[in-house]
């Protein structure tokens, strides 16, 4: 019988996949979201190949920190392994985000980094959202490699892939992937007016600390 955490974790890995689709940062049934729960220490994870709109908390798969299938009746999905890889690296992240939005993906197919042009994103990600080269998806190899590219920010361009947004919870994570999106969407139609202006290091950093300290109702 599933308990009321685990049932809530589930609905909202549901709710974080509509608004994803719903926003179109994910065409057809690309992309993929889990959570983690903070007392068994397992995944709630989308399907593969599920259509969001159709899901119910019944269709979300269970699995545990090295991907073993715990419980669900369809197969988790092929980003399993890397989303393992974060959560097994990360103690302190409780939710995944990995997307396929427009302008982000764009810059992971000119294997470029989006540069902080937005204080929104040195608040959220923590500087420049770094790119991993190409690398074959669906194991472990593609997430280590995924997470070692990361560091200490909140967000990573997969090459010629997509984008991975970490955070404390999944309403946090999915934020970054918004903010993500925006700075390269953003930063797009920004060249094509002028030479961006990015903001320096210590500014970076200032926003990013004060952001920690004092964003939100902490």
């Amino acid at each position: 019988m599933a308990n009321l955490q685990t049932n809530e974790l589930k609905e909202k890995v549901i709710e974080i996949s509509l608004r994803m689709a719903n926003a179109k940062m994910a065409p057809a049934t690309w992309g993929n979201i889990s959570a983690r729960d903070s007392v068994s220490g397992n995944i709630y994870i989308t399907p593969s190949g599920m259509p969001y709109q159709s899901m119910t908390i019944a269709d979300i798969c269970e699995v545990d920190i090295a991907g073993n299938r715990i419980d669900g009746k369809w197969k988790p999905s092929t980003e399993t392994p890397l989303h393992c890889v974060f959560y097994r690296n990360k103690p302190n992240i409780f939710g995944i985000v990995h997307t396929h939005s427009l302008f982000a993906t764009a810059f992971a197919c000119i294997n470029r980094s989006i540069p902080v042009i937005l204080a929104t994103l040195a608040g959220t990600v923590g500087g420049e959202v770094p790119v991993t080269p190409y690398h074959a998806s669906g194991n472990t190899e593609f997430g280590a490699k995924a997470l070692a590219v990361m560091g200490d920010k909140t967000a990573v361009l997969l090459g010629n892939h997509g984008v991975v947004a970490v955070g404390k919870d999944l309403e946090d994570a999915y934020t970054v992937a918004e903010v993500v999106e925006n700075a390269a969407k953003l930063y797009s139609i920004a060249k094509g007016l002028a030479e961006p202006n990015c903001l320096p290091q210590a500014e970076v950093d200032f926003i990013r600390s004060k952001y920690l300290a004092k964003y939100g109702q902490k």
